[in-house]
C-alpha cells in the first residue's frame, strides 16, 4: 500500500490543462508552494484546535473561546488554498497524512495544559507561519501570479492580527 509520501510524490507532477495564462514552469512552482502552504495551514488549524480542546487554568474560558475564534478564522484558508491549487491545474494534497508528512511547523507540545503554555506554543507556530506566508507573497509575485500573491496577502493580514492577539496576552 502506498504511503502518503509516495502519493504526494506521484501527484506533485500531475497537472491538468488550464487557460490561466501563466507559464507551465510558473504554475508548477506555484502549485508546489500552494501545497506546502496548504499543509502548514491545515496543521496550524489543527494545532489551534489542540490548544482549544486542552487549555486549563484561570483564564480557561477566555482562551478556550479565543482559540476557537482563531481556528474558525484560519479554517476557510485551507479551502481557498486548495482551490487555487486546482485552479492552476494541480492536485491539492490535503489529507491528514499528507499534511503531517509535509508541514514545516513543529509538532504541538502535548504536555501543554496551562493557558500560558498554549499561548507560547501558538505564538511560536504563528511566528513561523507568518514568516512563511510573507515569503510566499514574494514567491508568487516572482512567478507572475498576482492572484496567488493576493491570497497570501489576505492570509497574512489575518494571521498577523491573530499573532498580535496572542502576544498581547503575554505583554504587560
Amino acid at each position: 500500500m502506498p504511503s502518503a509520501k509516495t502519493a504526494t510524490a506521484k501527484t506533485t507532477s500531475l497537472r491538468f490543462a488550464t487557460r490561466i495564462d501563466l507559464a507551465d514552469q510558473d504554475r508548477k512552482a506555484l502549485i508546489g508552494l500552494l501545497n506546502e502552504c496548504l499543509a502548514d495551514t491545515s496543521d496550524l488549524y489543527s494545532q489551534i484546535k489542540q490548544a482549544h480542546w486542552n487549555v486549563k487554568g484561570l483564564n480557561f474560558f477566555q482562551l478556550h473561546e479565543l482559540f476557537d475564534q482563531l481556528a474558525a478564522e484560519v479554517f476557510p484558508y485551507i479551502d481557498l488554498i486548495a482551490e487555487r491549487v486546482t485552479a492552476l491545474g494541480g492536485v491539492a494534497l490535503g489529507t491528514a497524512r499528507m499534511t503531517a508528512a509535509s508541514s514545516s511547523l513543529p509538532e504541538y507540545p502535548v504536555e501543554a495544559t496551562e493557558g500560558r503554555e498554549h499561548l507560547k506554543a501558538l505564538i511560536d507556530r504563528y511566528a513561523a507561519f507568518t514568516s512563511y506566508i510573507r515569503k510566499a507573497i514574494d514567491f508568487a509575485d516572482e512567478h507572475h501570479d498576482k492572484s496567488t500573491a493576493d491570497i497570501f496577502t489576505e492570509i497574512s493580514r489575518t494571521v498577523d492580527k491573530q499573532l498580535w492577539f496572542l502576544e498581547a496576552h503575554l505583554q504587560s
